[in-house]
């Protein structure tokens, strides 16, 4: 029993030592462990504060620990160099090159960027060269360094290790990543070289290169480099086909369809087409409303495509574009009107009614309406539009549309707002619907019921196509805008109704009206508006003269407003296309360009510039 109990004490005594030992270590383990973290923050902080001998201290403490090196590297090697302690820092890089230490080659780097730090440009230059021939076969590590290069702006080297190891490769890799690197170095030549080059590498890329080439053209002389290195390229390589697509897809960024029907010809010819991109260059020249090039390529199609895909819609296109290059041409020559008529009857009479021509008519229906005075005739046409077999659904809606404009041509507006209103109703969430409600605005707008504009306009802002949302955002501002300062409104409506008569081509009575609103609404908000409007119906009258006075009215003393840009852009073509005087539509375009250089007429002003300078654009 005694030495039970005897053995029996000397476990309690023990295990009780034992338990007060592991209390002890439980409770300060964590403050051990916050002492190995309180070191790394505390030299964050000497560090981030530029306190290095602090830092360098600390850091020395960490390193007792070896593993710690890993952690603490960048910000105790940029320490080293700040003391001044180059050999300390070669030390540690070798070191770690030598423990072939994870990411080894970015050690490497380091050791490199060392011995050109400390003006050894002889064996930075050998280490860099033995680095890029080491790891070129090794796309992952290539491009890890090379994008480490790049952050430590070593860009002469980063280009060297891509190009070591583009010879073990296609003689088009890393071209993304050489032209994003040649974008830092200021090489613009040599950026579109590259991204060219990844084009090259991977065709699927070529929307992606276009966005990149896009980014990168600011002015005239950067879309004059790129065309040079293109046409360099074709000279070398006559039978590689992306070039001339670049060409054709730069020339429509300059928009100039001159070079991209050449272009796109050449691109039809190449390849066999059936006249598709010719039609694209076309259609875009036409939305540009540079007729000129426009009426060039629909007629390349009806000339040469006789039997092709896109004859009919070329021949239509054809006769619409010398339509609104007639509706654009003042005063408006009635026997083009007439013409054109011919040629629309001849195109139905040859081709017959069918999906395409049957658009044919409804275009007839409105020259008759508009420019005939024969709104009974239109009415007819559009009438059988409606109930024709080929048109579908939305041209008959739009031929809806069309008949509430000659309605209301006919001053009938009760019908129009009813025809407007049957499209909405049919065409809620769609354009369509929204270019119904729209014209509903305008027509409440024309009669003087602002409050009711409003309504239709409120709704409209929401839109989802961005014209139709922008038209609706102007008008009501402008509605919002002049009718604070007339609380009868007064001068408001009858502005609208001068609107209604240029709807209805009444220029006479509408030229009297802005005259009679001019002098007795002498200083109110809408005299700027009155001006463009009255310079405006001036000019549809062929009183050039007397418009370019409007004109230079809001230029002078309202030239930061709404219409100044409008003002002062349409005052440069009138003097280059009705007036035909070079040299004051050259200054106009170049001083335009300096002032309102975010305007929406920029690019159309400089290309007329450039033209009226007399360089070589086409």
């Amino acid at each position: 029993m005694n030495t039970i109990f005897k053995l029996n004490f000397i476990f309690n005594k023990y295990y009780k030592h034992v338990s007060l030992l592991t209390w002890i270590v439980l409770c300060f383990f964590p403050l051990l462990l916050n002492a190995q973290t309180d070191y790394f923050q505390l030299s964050k902080e000497y560090y981030n504060n530029h306190d290095y001998e602090k830092a360098y201290a600390t850091y020395t403490a960490l390193l007792k620990k070896e593993e710690n090196i890993y952690k603490i590297y960048p910000d105790y090697l940029e320490t080293l160099y700040q003391l001044r302690k180059e050999d300390e820092a070669e030390k540690i890089i070798r070191k770690l090159i030598k423990a072939q230490a994870p990411d080894n080659e970015y050690y490497r780097v380091d050791l490199a960027l060392h011995f050109k730090r400390i003006q050894l440009p002889d064996k930075a230059t050998k280490e860099i060269t033995a680095l890029a021939n080491d790891i070129a076969r090794s796309e992952i590590k290539v491009n890890g360094v090379g994008q480490y290069l790049i952050q430590r702006q070593a860009y002469d080297w980063a280009e060297q290790v891509y190009l070591t190891s583009r010879k073990n490769f296609d003689r088009y890799a890393y071209s993304f990543e050489l032209a994003s690197l040649y974008k830092r170095k200021g090489d613009i030549n040599r950026t579109f070289e590259e991204l060219i080059n990844y084009a090259l590498y991977d065709p699927a890329q070529l929307e992606t290169v276009q966005r990149a080439l896009q980014n990168e053209l600011s002015n005239d002389e950067d879309y004059q480099k790129l065309e040079t290195v293109l046409y360099e390229r074709i000279n070398k390589e006559p039978n590689e086909v992306l070039y001339n697509e670049l060409l054709l897809w730069l020339s429509l960024q300059q928009k100039n369809f001159s070079k991209a029907l050449t272009q796109a010809k050449a691109l039809d010819k190449r390849q066999k087409g059936n006249g598709a991109k010719i039609m694209d260059v076309a259609d875009i020249a036409r939305e540009n409303k540079d007729y000129t090039y426009a009426l060039e390529g629909y007629q390349y199609i009806v000339t040469y495509y006789k039997d092709g895909y896109y004859y009919n819609a070329a021949r239509k296109q054809l006769i619409q574009v010398r339509e609104e290059q007639i509706k654009n041409t003042y005063p408006i020559d009635r026997v083009e009107v007439q013409r054109l008529l011919v040629d629309y009857k001849k195109l139905i009479t040859e081709r017959g009614i069918n999906a395409v021509t049957v658009e044919a008519l409804r275009n007839m229906a409105l020259l008759y309406a508009f420019y005939e005075n024969r709104t009974d005739t239109a009415k007819v046409i559009l009438e059988s539009v409606t109930r024709n077999a080929y048109a579908d659904k939305r041209l008959v809606n739009r031929c809806k549309l069309d008949l509430g404009d000659i309605y209301l041509l006919d001053a009938q507006p009760w019908e129009s707002t009813l025809l407007y209103s049957q499209v909405e109703k049919e065409y809620k969430e769609d354009p369509m619907g929204h270019e119904a409600k729209l014209r509903n605005a305008k027509l409440y707008y024309y009669k003087g019921e602002f409050e009711l504009a409003q309504e239709q306009l409120d709704v409209l802002k929401l839109a989802t196509t961005r014209e139709i949302s922008n038209d609706a955002i102007r008008m009501s501002i402008f509605i919002q805008e002049n009718i604070g300062m007339d609380s009868t409104e007064e001068a408001m409506q009858r502005y609208a109704a001068i609107e209604l008569m240029l709807f209805r081509q009444q220029l006479d009575l509408a030229l009297s009206s802005t005259e009679l609103l001019l002098k007795e609404f002498p200083r109110h908000s809408l005299t700027d508006d009155i001006y463009w409007l009255r310079a405006n119906i001036l000019r549809r009258m062929s009183r050039t003269e007397a418009a370019i006075v409007d004109l230079e009215k809001i230029k002078s003393s309202y030239a930061q407003d709404i219409l100044g840009d409008d003002a002062a852009f349409l005052l440069a073509e009138m003097y280059d296309y009705d007036v035909k005087n070079k040299e004051r539509a050259m200054d106009l375009y170049q001083k335009f360009l300096i002032e309102y250089p975010g305007s929406i007429y920029t690019a159309d002003a400089r290309k007329r510039f450039r033209v009226l300078r007399g360089d070589k654009v086409n």
